[in-house]
């Protein structure tokens, strides 16, 4: 079976990609690095398999924008870095996720390199309609994995924070915030985001 590819090209050039681009299962790292160097999309990768992640919601956005803005505040202050998705991150050989938002404590670790990060110290999803189990189970093991300190579960579904912090290489609950609540981090003392705020935003 042939993968399939967001190119917003004509009928017959997109017959010809479908022809020339590799099979589901035989997709190495590099020709999946090249082709997400040529597109927007996300799209992630696991031991020779693609996938190709829905377009986000607005909402979506909006959650991610508001938390982007509050995490970039502290880490600006102290010297750290957060960015959004599109920034691949190789969880281990094989397998690249693109995080809707990862940081680092020190924009000067080596992990922060230029065509993907290859670790980090928090990441964060906001979790799709399309397949949440990606993000409340699959990514909960990648991120644990990968050694990232602290993962946030943002989930518009129920309305809940989740933030969980690795413990001898498995993630435990922080805590899990709802409406009324203040969300607070583990490895950014001090940060704190109110609830309402995130799944109010527009």
């Amino acid at each position: 079976m042939h993968t399939t590819m967001p190119f917003t090209a004509d009928r017959e050039l997109w017959r010809f990609l479908r022809e020339v681009l590799p099979k589901q299962g035989r997709w190495s790292e590099e020709e999946y690095l090249y082709v997400t160097d040529h597109t927007n999309q996300l799209v992630e990768y696991t031991d020779g398999h693609i996938e190709v992640l829905p377009m986000p919601t607005r909402r979506h956005q909006a959650i991610l924008r508001l938390l982007f803005l509050a995490f970039n505040a502290l880490l600006d202050a102290m010297g750290g870095t957060v960015f959004f998705a599109p920034l691949r991150l190789r969880v281990c050989k094989g397998k690249f996720r693109e995080p809707d938002l990862l940081l680092l404590l020190d924009a000067a670790d080596p992990r922060n390199q230029e065509r993907f990060w290859t670790g980090a110290d928090l990441t964060l999803e906001v979790v799709s309609k399309d397949k949440p189990y990606r993000d409340l189970i699959d990514k909960r093991h990648e991120y644990a994995e990968n050694g990232v300190l602290e993962y946030w579960i943002v989930n518009p579904q129920d309305e809940t924070i989740t933030v969980l912090k690795l413990d001898k290489g498995a993630y435990v609950e922080h805590g899990v915030f709802r409406r009324g609540n203040t969300a607070t981090s583990v490895v950014l003392a001090g940060f704190t985001v109110d609830v309402n705020a995130v799944f109010d935003a527009k």
